[in-house]
């Protein structure tokens, strides 16, 4: 039985290539009707430029703000004991359909290079809806052995447009927290992000893109809303709190307590500040994509700052440490102020940054950093660049626009490196391709 299962699998994985491998080609015959002006080939962006000044490093240094232990006990005192992932996979009441099964308007959002091996789409009632995924991040993040509890895991964070929809909803941040143990069948439940407010006595909605999210030990950490002085918000996922009540409002409600609908929540337990003010151009960069780079010695949190795509800001691009001390597994490395600073730094050319990783590859002196961009035509395909201080290539695919082959409306990376895959985002889809192929498509 299990030869069998592993056969239809096989067979399953080749006709879905098939299929995203057609779409791809559709795609490129569809990209040589491209207008002049949306053809024109990105200039390169050359090599990254290190940021070592006082000046410029310093902007990056963030705060830690730790919720005070005696605020959560008390929240979970007064919600029930709080569960862990497991709990909340073994719900989940939505099912992902697999990319041959997903709607051909679907599929055109994926990249054209390199094609992904696989892809998934959502609950059609998720997708009709003014809710949109942002970011990923993967149990092959959260522990180097790629499970997590007993599950493969996959958290895919969502935001609400701010100007449609119901007005208690616009702007809120929720994971889906999917079971990827079989590939075939992949399973999600909902859970919201909140943060708690009154000393553990009530929590609020965030507020947030969620353009950014890395799952490290048992810590989330999130990006949130661009001009915040909250650079990150940090949660534990040993905390998720079910509700109660099932309400449209949001907190502690008469009869115990309400999320919109959801059944879990999960309180944030601290946050990191820029202590230098808001984010912006003249001042912090605001994080806009997140990624975990196992390479370094710590592991290390990848950012880079979100730029809109056509304008002529050059973004940056930095990490921290992660903590050594087994008691402050999953946060940041801080010095005796609770202050952490930036271990390296960059500045790219690179505008609309959605997507960022970091990886060294065997016999290089020095890491590369992948940024995934937003095209800076409405609707078109984005663009992947490996960059390092030697120069930068892109994946190139035979269109009429060479370089704008990554995914549509693409969200953020997250390298499963027990897999060699990489995680990522269209408009509606969720997809992974692998490392190698991405390196072998850059010219």
């Amino acid at each position: 039985m299990k030869h069998r299962g592993r056969h239809r699998r096989r067979r399953r994985g080749a006709a879905l290539r098939a299929v995203l491998t057609g779409t791809a080609l559709a795609l490129t015959a569809a990209a040589t009707l491209i207008s002049a002006s949306q053809a024109k080939v990105a200039e390169d962006p050359g090599a990254l430029q290190p940021l070592t000044s006082p000046a410029d490093t310093g902007r990056l240094r963030l705060e830690e703000h730790l919720v005070p232990a005696r605020a959560l006990n008390r929240l979970s005192a007064a919600m029930g004991r709080p569960v862990g992932v497991d709990t909340v996979l073994a719900s989940a009441d939505h099912a992902m359909r697999e990319g041959s099964d997903c709607p051909s308007t679907d599929r055109a959002s994926l990249p054209v290079a390199p094609a992904a091996t696989r892809a998934y789409c959502w609950d059609p009632a998720d997708t009709a809806s003014a809710w949109r995924p942002t970011s990923v991040t993967t149990s092959g993040d959260a522990d180097d052995g790629g499970v997590w509890g007993t599950h493969r895991v996959l958290l895919t964070g969502w935001t609400h447009s701010t100007s449609t929809g119901r007005p208690a909803e616009r702007g809120l941040a929720r994971i889906a927290f999917t079971n990827a143990d079989d590939p075939d069948h992949l399973v999600y439940r909902w859970v919201l992000l909140v943060v708690p407010v009154r000393d553990g006595r009530d929590y609020r909605a965030l507020a947030s893109g969620v353009s950014g999210m890395v799952w490290y030990r048992n810590k989330l950490l999130v990006t949130t809303t661009t001009g915040s002085s909250d650079a990150l918000y940090v949660y534990n996922l040993d905390r998720i709190q079910r509700t109660t009540v099932d309400g449209a409002a949001i907190g502690r409600v008469v009869g115990g307590w309400s999320a919109d609908g959801y059944r879990y929540v999960l309180p944030s337990i601290g946050s990191y500040r820029f202590p230098s003010g808001r984010c912006g151009p003249a001042g912090p960069p605001c994080p806009g994509a997140l990624s975990l780079d196992r390479g370094t010695t710590p592991d290390s949190l990848v950012a880079a700052e979100w730029t809109a795509a056509d304008s002529d800001g050059h973004a940056r691009l930095w990490r921290y440490a992660f903590s050594t001390d087994p008691a402050r597994g999953g946060l940041l490395a801080t010095d005796s102020a609770g202050q952490a600073d930036a271990v390296e730094a960059y500045r790219t050319r690179v505008a609309g940054i959605r997507g960022v990783l970091s990886y060294r590859r065997p016999g290089a002196q020095h890491s590369s950093w992948y940024v995934g961009r937003l095209t800076d035509t409405r609707n078109g395909h984005g663009s992947m660049w490996r960059q390092d201080d030697e120069g930068a290539k892109a994946a190139h695919c035979d269109t009429g626009a060479w370089q704008r082959c990554w995914a549509r409306a693409a969200g953020s990376l997250s390298y499963w490196q027990g897999t060699g895959a990489v995680w990522s985002l269209s408009d509606r889809m969720l997809f992974s391709v692998p490392r190698a192929a991405l390196d072998r498509s850059l010219r």
